[in-house]
């Protein structure tokens, strides 16, 4: 697909992946240098990847999820993107 110049409109795609970026990531945080920006995103990305869920997938991540019953152990937090965004596991007691 060929987009003009000047012409996001014409790649929704991109759009909506930026546009994610920004509201799930860069609008929350300072970024101070070049450096700082990578590791934010870095870090985004990763979590992007392995533990946000999507609408897409039946509310999975790309990286599919096993599912743990309660009897597993109790449910621990993981802080991801410096604490931004979080993701829950079972931890066996």
């Amino acid at each position: 697909m060929v987009t003009a110049a000047q012409s996001p409109w014409q790649n929704p795609y991109v759009e909506r992946l930026i546009g994610s970026i920004r509201r799930e990531c860069l609008d929350h945080v300072i970024v101070w240098n070049e450096r700082s920006l990578r590791q934010t995103l870095r870090s985004y990305f990763h979590y992007y990847g392995k533990s946000r869920t999507h609408l897409a997938l039946a509310k999975d991540a790309p990286e599919p999820r096993a599912v743990h019953k309660p009897e597993n152990g109790f449910i621990v937090e993981i802080p991801e993107v410096g604490g931004l965004h979080h993701r829950y596991q079972r931890r066996a007691a």
